[in-house]
């Protein structure tokens, strides 16, 4: 299987690519994003957590390996990755559930599983 970290990598590229059309739009986005994740009432690592459990249950590849990645970054152990991407799979059922192999696979590519 191919890492879902270069896959990442090609899509962080051509994000980067389109966004370059509209460059005060998207840095405008990206601050506000960047905000978002800052710590406040929630910590960075809740906030990535919470972000990877709703990709998976909205089924976004990029998104699930993308915040897996920024989850760990943050600071997420294992146990913690794993249980909130349980909680994504009670919630989505088996639909859900079909994204979970993502979290592993990333979390190898990275060396944390």
């Amino acid at each position: 299987m191919d890492s879902r970290i270069k896959y990442l990598e090609e899509i962080d590229k051509l994000v980067e690519e389109f966004k370059s059309e509209l460059p005060e739009a998207y840095a405008a986005r990206d601050r506000f994003n960047d905000m978002i994740y800052e710590d406040g009432a929630l910590s960075t690592k809740v906030k990535r957590l919470m972000a990877m459990s709703m990709a998976i249950r909205i089924e976004c590849t990029s998104c699930i390996i993308y915040q897996t990645k920024m989850a760990i970054e943050s600071g997420a152990t294992k146990k913690e990755i794993v249980e909130a991407a349980s909680v994504a799979s009670a919630m989505g059922g088996t639909s859900a559930s079909s994204g979970l192999w993502m979290v592993v696979q990333t979390m190898k590519d990275l060396g944390k599983w």
